[in-house]
């Protein structure tokens, strides 16, 4: 059918002109031999049937092709040199690719704005901090806070920087999970103080393929969501599970948890959620996002499941993903 569609007017124009070409020798040739004519008839006939057959095996077998390139993740252009038009897709082509790159250098000029800036304020930040320990006011533990989390967000747009960036050179090697996880929590120590976390780690001595920054960062995005999804009796349980193809390491809080509603939507860039945690905090709905993002590009996956009032957990597998990086 699609051939009939490509291929009509041509076939029309042929059964015009053997129209045409019988009608002429009926009625304006005297003593027309039928069937001679016949006999012609028949073999224009086989003839045209043997070309349309090879034209239409041809065209599906382009089709097929084209099919299957469109299928892929890959700039196909290249493989259908045939096709009609091609220097003018060519040249759309580039023009694009152009904007693209200016647009790519752009971003990068940005990140690397931000990044600058995020450095230059964590130095009056960090001295406003040493400063406030001096401090004899009333007031001193709530500075102290407010700076605390200045210093957080600051460090959370920086690797936020970093991830964005497809030239940001992920340095994937053998690491050991507890240095991770014990790096995450410092960072985060304040407000796990301040909060009365009980924070449980067990079997974290398992070595996996992955960036200690990255993945110090993911802990430090579910451990901040769990200080601020807290419950009255606040708990952390940290462990792992080694498997024969994966090592697996769960993070537990017994916070707010995840209505089945949110579920299918926690990873979502912007998202936050059906709750609105009675006006205590702000989200952005972009933390979790980052993780999913940075979890793709190290080569892991990440699961959650929750009960609303109860607890959530997150799972995160890591796979043999060195040779995936040629290591």
């Amino acid at each position: 059918m699609k051939y009939i569609k490509k291929k009509g007017k041509y076939l029309l124009l042929l059964l015009f002109l053997a129209i045409s070409y019988n009608s002429y020798f009926i009625f304006l040739i005297p003593q027309t031999n039928l069937q001679i004519l016949i006999y012609i008839d028949v073999v224009l006939v086989v003839c045209v049937l043997m070309v349309i057959s090879m034209d239409a095996y041809t065209f599906y077998k382009k089709e097929r092709k084209k099919q299957e390139l469109l299928s892929s993740e890959e700039i196909i252009s290249s493989e259908m040199d045939e096709y009609e038009n091609v220097d003018i897709a060519y040249h759309d082509g580039r023009v694009y690719q152009q904007l693209l790159d200016e647009q790519i250098e752009m971003n990068h000029n940005l990140e690397d704005y931000i990044a600058k800036w995020c450095h230059e304020v964590k130095l009056p930040l960090s001295a406003l901090m040493m400063m406030n320990e001096k401090n004899t006011s009333e007031l001193k533990d709530q500075y102290k806070e407010q700076l605390e989390k200045i210093n957080l967000y600051l460090n959370n747009a920086l690797e936020g920087c970093k991830v964005q960036s497809n030239l940001y050179d992920i340095q994937i090697k053998k690491l050991r999970l507890r240095d991770c996880i014990h790096t995450a929590i410092k960072n985060s120590r304040y407000f796990l103080i301040k909060n009365h976390f009980d924070i449980k780690i067990e079997n974290a001595d398992e070595e996996v393929y992955s960036d200690s920054e990255w993945l110090t960062y993911i802990l430090d995005q579910l451990i901040s969501n769990a200080i601020k999804y807290a419950s009255d009796e606040p708990e952390i349980h940290i462990w792992c599970e080694k498997q024969q193809e994966c090592v697996r390491l769960y993070f537990e809080d017994t916070g707010e948890g995840i209505c089945d509603t949110d579920m299918p939507r926690i990873f979502e860039r912007g998202y936050t959620g059906s709750n609105h945690h009675n006006g205590r905090y702000k989200s952005t709905g972009m933390g979790l996002y980052m993780v999913k993002l940075m979890i793709d590009k190290l080569g892991h996956e990440i699961d959650v499941k929750s009960e609303f009032h109860h607890y959530t957990r997150f799972c995160i597998t890591f796979k043999s993903n060195a040779k995936f990086f040629n290591l």
